[in-house]
């Protein structure tokens, strides 16, 4: 199995200082451990999970259990003991539910780079093609990529049942984990279905951004970390509207870093949203703008290059104008501060504590003004 990584220092530190170190600590042991029990005749497969482990642990932000853990804290969780390590062995199984959404959408995409690396579809693909072996190389890839995206799936599940978790926290968490794998799915339904119907609407993009982003990325983690806190409806009202906020808002400057995105840093070639035929909110905004404005043929070109695979660079780079020039990029700009701002003030009027408001704030301003 590729080696985990380096993390000497994690168990040194408290977990409110170096939260992504710990949930890399745990994803790591909880996959090493899950590895070592497949049965002698599964070695082969073994190799495979080795794949999906060095894709889980390699790269990603830790967002959504650094998310929840401070959620956990600013209900009133202890920073430290066996609830707290439990918590944290919880939400750490949020990486699973997120490698296997990244596993799935490349799949749908067709993506072949993620965080600079080749995707788990190509990675087989390319094993099939260097082995010589029968059949098609792209349609052993994907079987093999949608395996171990389900295999994500379902040790997600019982990385959460066997965090220690004491009863009545478990009970209290269920509901929105339960919630966060169903609304992750209809996003990624609603996403393709919007691309197989063409539709331009700001409803659908906003539907998509919300169920498919902002619910498991943001909404539904708060939602956990304060439901293991015991949290009544006040506080789950509050940390959803704020991560319903934030999350959407989140989805939002993804849309304009897969549009105007430095490769190097995103990991993902820029335009792959626009080649992909992705109804975004920023291109539904572009293209209502232009019509509005009587460009009929600005929108009409923008409409052309949605979903177009062969995407020429200077096309690309005229969409990028022509966003610019009908205000579509400064109107999502206005939104993602309205919605920040939105946020914020759901997140002043909760009556969550320190040190987890101002850990959560400034995730919040992160999450909303980042380059990657």
């Amino acid at each position: 199995m590729p080696p985990a990584p380096d993390l000497p220092t994690a168990v040194d530190r408290s977990i409110d200082t170096a939260v992504h170190l710990h949930v890399e600590d745990f994803l790591a042991r909880y996959l090493a451990e899950r590895r070592a029990e497949l049965p002698e005749l599964a070695r082969t497969f073994a190799q495979a999970v080795d794949t999906l482990s060095d894709f889980a642990l390699r790269g990603g932000k830790r967002l959504r259990p650094t998310f929840a853990w401070w959620a956990w804290r600013a209900a009133g969780g202890e920073p430290d003991g066996p609830r707290a390590q439990a918590v944290l062995h919880a939400v750490s199984a949020l990486e699973l539910i997120q490698t296997c959404a990244l596993v799935h959408d490349d799949i749908m995409d067709a993506s072949e780079l993620r965080r600079g690396r080749p995707t788990v579809h190509v990675r087989f693909t390319e094993a099939h093609r260097a082995g010589a072996w029968l059949g098609e190389p792209e349609r052993f890839g994907m079987a093999a990529a949608i395996l171990l995206g389900d295999l994500a799936l379902a040790w997600a599940d019982d990385m959460f049942e066997s965090a220690g978790l004491e009863p009545d926290m478990r009970a209290a968490a269920r509901g929105p984990w339960q919630a966060m794998r169903a609304e992750m799915f209809a996003g990624q339904y609603l996403d393709v279905l919007a691309q197989a119907e063409g539709d331009e609407s700001e409803e659908r993009a906003l539907g998509v951004a919300r169920l498919k982003t902002a619910a498991y990325t943001v909404e539904r983690p708060l939602h956990m970390g304060v439901a293991f806190a015991g949290a009544g409806p006040r506080t789950v009202e509050a940390v959803k509207t704020f991560g319903t906020d934030i999350g959407v808002a989140f989805q939002l400057r993804d849309d304009l870093l897969g549009m105007f995105g430095d490769t190097e840093v995103t990991g993902k070639p820029a335009g792959d949203d626009l080649r992909e035929g992705k109804r975004t909110l920023l291109m539904a905004l572009g293209m209502d703008f232009a019509t509005r404005a009587g460009r009929g043929a600005d929108a009409d070109l923008m409409r052309a290059a949605l979903g177009d695979p062969s995407l020429r660079p200077e096309t690309l780079a005229r969409v990028r104008e022509l966003l610019v020039e009908v205000g579509a990029v400064d109107e999502l700009e206005r939104r993602i501060d309205t919605l920040r701002s939105s946020a914020l003030t759901a997140l002043d009027g909760s009556d969550l504590t320190d040190p987890g408001v101002t850990r959560l704030r400034d995730l919040a301003l992160a999450a909303t003004r980042r380059d990657r």
